[in-house]
């Protein structure tokens, strides 16, 4: 029976994956086969059954089973079939007296679709020699497993194979990921031509026959001269054909006879290694006279066929997971530095090396906002477009990866010396961003067993058909325009990479986001402060024009008197908005306030409590906030007529907090506020939102009580004896300086200095301070490559590095200066505390701006002291 096509155009070489081999309607000729329908009746027989039942086919077909077997034998065959599903296996039984007559038989029962199909081989004395299935394979087993390395198992298992079967080349087949295989093990007699290591095309082993592997695991063929026996009928009454797909008897393809009979081939039997239900590989025994293996045997290997599939998938489990956790640990460090660093999509080009670690590559690439950045070996910028709108047709939210780009894109073909394999992470939607990794063409020489192409046409009975190629001699093909593929692991990096970035930029942006929202609402509320205050003292210089006119006796004394007024009043604002942000002392605060705003009723308000000075950071909030205490008294409360006063004390609470009591008494009956103003609102919140503290206000009707709680960083206690406002630490930093100026001198003295700020206002007064104490040379640079010429090319002894360099970070240029012993002092716009990267050293100083001399001075000179130890 030949396989044929319509015409010879048709003719490729996947015509034998069209080609129905569960269906040809043959088995071997040492099986017999029964079908019966599900009520018992015999439909099918081989035609050799009068061998054993004495009857042949004309007598059988249509009969009941039991007409031909004892009660012993249809016993059996339930027993199996209670274990069975349709189409799912085969159960078996060994060395049965089948018939009642004393002839021992092997006997495989399945159902295929709407038939039970019965198959018997006559039993061969001491199939298993010795042992049982069991033992057998209990003990293949463990010498496999004694081997180490994964190579060394696949060879253990076709050594094993070929001392327990007999025969005279065993191979381990593996399948690539397109069909093809390679031969990645073998064991042999001396005298064979070895086929290790050889490939073979997709073609050899047809679709339809993968698929059969899968679903019948062991496949025999003991003589590919034997003829097959024929199954009558051929086909059911509704002219379909006996379905063998789980046969254990089914005949064989004549186009796969004739391949084997080109190899020389007698006798073959082959196992499949199925993970993860797909044909992984195939062990397969060649014999070059005839051989057959019992059906005992067969079910034995079988099972080795099930154990071997777990071994192996275990030992490339364990493989794939060394490298994965290999591969998140690179992963977890670079995340790392990305949360640290928090770059834009641009910088993330900034990574290279980082990414290029965690998936290895020639060249890599990202395209943002139309706009590449490449390192390595990659496409011209000018290419690029076309393969960011290649990679657009892509699904946006994953990794696409290719190791023949020139297959799907052609105009690859123009740079595939540069690029021949590409993988693409999307790290956007809209426009599409991608990190792109790229590598390049790998010229591999593959060594088939025969050209793969080499199948003559031959014309039969029914036409032309394609045959097997008759060559098996080793034929070698230049692979060109490909990469090195890319591993599962690369791929399973590239996807754990991609949600990596989307968090990291969602972060990123989320914080942009919230920044901006900050900066808007700090915007509307100090407009919202500046028309509340201007409003406030335009209406407060009305009042002050109209109140002091009653108590001028003439235009100068007018005068006067307002003056004064407006000058107390221009204090107070100073206060505020003072530039030299020193520490001030909370009694000045709070007696400026009421001078300017209530003139001669300052005897009405009485203070009292221990000097305390409050941070310069305390006092605008402070002074804001007493500003609205006392213009709400001089417009409502005790301030508002002749007699009320005003107490206002503070003391230190036993948790070190200072608690300052406002009281207003004799004046007016208060009324709580019908509605809320912002004067209000300063009052409540400031405190507790920019200090950390408490507020309360009471509204009494003899008169508003307030309670005011600071927490004891935001202040500190002055000398009893010296209550005037300063700076506290200002005479000790004096006396400091003084002390350590002469050290200082020696220290910078000489030194050349180098300053990266990319302010050149503040980047002059710098450097004019380091002149100034005994600096011999100052350079300066403003971005973090300028930085990098100059500390390449000049004998630097300092350094003074700005975190902020407008789009870059002064971070990386730590390293190299530590490497080359030269110390540094970080100076930030960013608060109280700098948050420096894990690599850098934590006793590296930073200063924050502004900065005065002597801080400057003495930061540089504790860098220079330290590195000299």
């Amino acid at each position: 029976m030949s396989f044929t096509v319509p015409t010879t155009d048709e003719l490729d070489l996947s015509n034998c994956d069209r080609e129905p081999i569960h269906q040809l309607g043959r088995v071997q000729q040492f099986g017999y086969l029964v079908a019966i329908s599900m009520d018992w009746i015999i439909q099918h027989v081989s035609a050799n059954v009068a061998e054993i039942f004495g009857s042949g086919p004309d007598d059988l077909l249509g009969v009941p089973l039991a007409d031909i077997l004892p009660q012993s034998a249809i016993h059996a065959i339930r027993g199996k079939l209670q274990l069975l599903s349709p189409n799912d296996g085969s159960e078996r039984i060994f060395g049965a007296d089948f018939l009642g007559d004393g002839r021992r038989f092997d006997v495989a029962v399945h159902i295929a679709t709407n038939s039970i199909i019965i198959e018997l081989e006559a039993t061969t004395e001491h199939a298993l020699g010795n042992g049982n299935p069991g033992s057998l394979i209990k003990a293949m087993i463990a010498r496999i497993q004694r081997a180490e390395a994964t190579d060394a198992v696949f060879k253990e298992c076709v050594r094993q194979l070929r001392a327990v079967t007999g025969f005279d080349r065993v191979m381990l087949y593996r399948f690539a990921d397109n069909g093809s295989g390679a031969v990645v093990a073998e064991a042999l007699n001396r005298d064979l031509e070895p086929f290790f290591g050889l490939n073979y095309p997709a073609t050899d082993i047809p679709r339809q026959a993968r698929r059969l592997y899968v679903k019948n695991r062991v496949r025999i063929i003991s003589n590919v001269e034997a003829q097959d026996v024929d199954i009558v009928p051929p086909t059911n009454p509704h002219g379909e054909p006996l379905d063998l797909s789980l046969s254990v008897t089914r005949a064989v393809s004549p186009i796969h006879v004739e391949y084997l009979k080109n190899m020389g081939v007698s006798a073959s039997f082959s196992i499949s290694i199925v993970i993860d239900d797909k044909l992984w590989g195939l062990f397969a025994l060649h014999h070059y006279l005839p051989r057959h293996l019992s059906m005992e045997m067969r079910s034995t290997m079988e099972l080795f066929g099930q154990v071997i599939s777990l071994v192996i998938e275990g030992r490339l489990a364990k493989e794939m997971r060394l490298v994965e956790e290999e591969a998140r640990d690179v992963h977890d460090r670079v995340v790392g530095r990305l949360i640290a660093t928090s770059p834009t999509m641009e910088e993330l080009v900034d990574f290279a090396d980082d990414f290029r670690e965690l998936i290895p590559c020639d060249g890599f690439a990202v395209w943002a906002k139309d706009v590449v950045r490449t390192v390595g070996h990659c496409p011209f910028p000018d290419q690029m477009p076309g393969i960011a709108r290649f990679l657009n047709r892509a699904s946006a939210s994953r990794v696409y990866a290719t190791d023949e780009l020139s297959s799907v894109y052609p105009k690859a073909h123009e740079f595939v010396d540069r690029a021949a394999g590409l993988l693409a992470i999307p790290i956007s939607r809209s426009p599409r961003d991608y990190l792109i990794f790229f590598r390049k063409e790998l010229v591999e020489t593959v060594t088939w067993a025969g050209r793969p192409d080499d199948k003559p046409v031959e014309y039969g009975p029914n036409g032309p058909r394609l045959t097997p190629r008759k060559s098996f001699e080793a034929w070698q093909e230049t692979v060109r325009g490909r990469s090195r593929p890319w591993s599962n692991s690369n791929l399973k990096a590239a996807e754990a990479l991609r949600v990596s970035i989307l968090e990291v930029l969602l972060r990123f942006n989320e914080e942009a986001e919230r920044q901006q929202t900050l900066a808007t609402e700090r915007q509307e509320l100090l407009i919202a402060e500046l028309n509340h205050r201007v409003r406030n003292i335009l209406s407060l210089m009305r009042a002050l024009v109209v109140q002091s006119r009653a108590s001028a006796k003439s235009v100068d004394d007018f005068a006067t008197i307002i003056g004064g007024r407006i000058q107390a009043l221009a204090r107070a604002h100073d206060q505020i908005t003072d530039d030299k942000y020193q520490a001030q002392s909370l009694r000045s605060i709070i007696q400026t306030e009421i001078e300017a705003y209530v003139g001669h009723k300052v005897a009405r308000v009485h203070l009292n409590g221990p000097p305390i000075l409050v941070e310069a950071k305390t006092f605008s909030t402070l002074a804001l906030v007493f500003h609205e205490m006392v213009t709400n008294s001089a417009k409502y409360g005790a301030l508002s007529d002749s007699l009320g006063e005003i107490s206002v004390d503070w003391r230190i609470d036993e948790n070190d907090s200072c608690e300052i009591r406002w009281r207003e008494s004799g004046g007016p009956p208060v009324q709580p506020p019908s509605r809320r103003g912002f004067g209000t609102t300063i009052i409540e919140r400031s405190i507790p939102h920019d200090l950390g503290g408490e507020v309360s206000i009471e509204y009494h009707l003899a008169g508003i009580r307030g309670r005011f709680l600071l927490p004891p960083q935001s202040f500190w206690l002055a000398d009893e004896t010296n209550t005037k406002t300063h700076s506290p630490g200002e005479e000790d930093a004096a006396l400091s300086n003084e002390a350590m100026q002469p050290l200082t001198d020696a220290r910078l003295a000489g030194k050349c200095a180098l300053i990266v700020e990319d302010n050149m206002i503040i980047s002059l007064d710098a450097e004019q301070m380091l002149l100034d104490n005994g600096a011999a040379r100052v350079m300066t640079a403003m971005s973090v490559r300028e930085a990098k010429r100059i500390v390449e090319n000049e004998a630097l002894d300092i350094a003074l590095l700005d975190v902020n360099l407008g789009g870059e970070t002064s971070f990386a240029l730590a390293p190299i200066l530590k490497q080359r012993g030269i110390p540094f002092v970080f100076v930030t716009g960013y608060g109280e505390k700098l948050d420096l990267p894990e690599e850098i050293d934590r006793e590296v100083e930073a200063i924050k701006k502004p900065f005065a001399t002597d801080q400057l001075v003495a930061a540089l000179d504790r860098a220079l002291a330290r590195n000299s130890e």
